[in-house]
């Protein structure tokens, strides 16, 4: 048998690559959160994200846009699991029933996701940034929307909807969200940072969904 050394050593030579490349990534994500929480994120510039890690401004840009993609990192990797879990659910599931489960499986997966990339803590944190920061909360809301429109499309696939014809979907995913942000903005403020806090959380706040749009509230909860 011929072994082709060209071959052998190519596969390892790409994966320590990659790993540079992904330590590198991470190492500029960690410093520039870190700089944005401690002094602004507008009084932060790229300049001393990169003289914290150590890299030139080149490298900043290989990886990042520009700061505010930097802040929605995190977010990205958090609504990409979710994307993924939906993708995943079992066809006879109903719209709701579909993204409740995919969001309880990704939060129970994410975990071991973001501590590769930041402290979880870290995650929380940046969320508190979003949300009391102008600029970004604005971006924040148009991205919201642009996933509520993706969210909307995909379950109006699942179940064979025209989504422009049938509001149906769109209505489900706006209450689905609804939720979601509600949820987010609590674990926010709280003390408990931890991932579990926060499924906990939108287990507790989706299962309420129903019976507060169809029941009455004078009686207990």
């Amino acid at each position: 048998m011929v072994i082709d050394e060209r071959s052998a050593t190519a596969a390892p030579a790409t994966g320590l690559r990659e790993r540079k490349k992904r330590r590198t990534r991470n190492a500029l994500l960690r410093a520039a959160l870190l700089l944005f929480l401690s002094q602004g994120y507008e009084r932060t510039t790229v300049d001393e994200i990169t003289d914290a890690v150590h890299v030139s401004q080149r490298t900043f840009f290989r990886y990042f846009a520009n700061k505010e993609e930097v802040v929605f990192a995190l977010q990205e990797l958090v609504e990409s699991r979710f994307v993924a879990e939906l993708h995943a659910r079992p066809a006879a599931e109903g719209p709701f029933e579909a993204m409740r489960g995919a969001a309880l499986a990704a939060w129970d997966s994410v975990e071991v996701a973001l501590s590769e990339v930041v402290p979880v803590d870290l995650y929380m944190r940046s969320y508190r940034l979003i949300e009391s920061t102008p600029a970004l909360l604005a971006v924040h809301l148009r991205r919201s929307t642009e996933l509520e429109e993706r969210i909307s499309r995909l379950i109006g696939a699942r179940e064979g909807l025209d989504v422009d014809a049938d509001p149906r979907p769109r209505v489900a995913v706006a209450a689905f969200c609804g939720v979601m942000r509600v949820t987010g903005r609590l674990w926010g403020r709280g003390e408990d940072t931890s991932v579990e806090s926060i499924r906990g959380l939108t287990e507790t706040y989706l299962d309420r969904i129903g019976p507060a749009l169809t029941s009455s509230w004078r009686g207990p909860a």
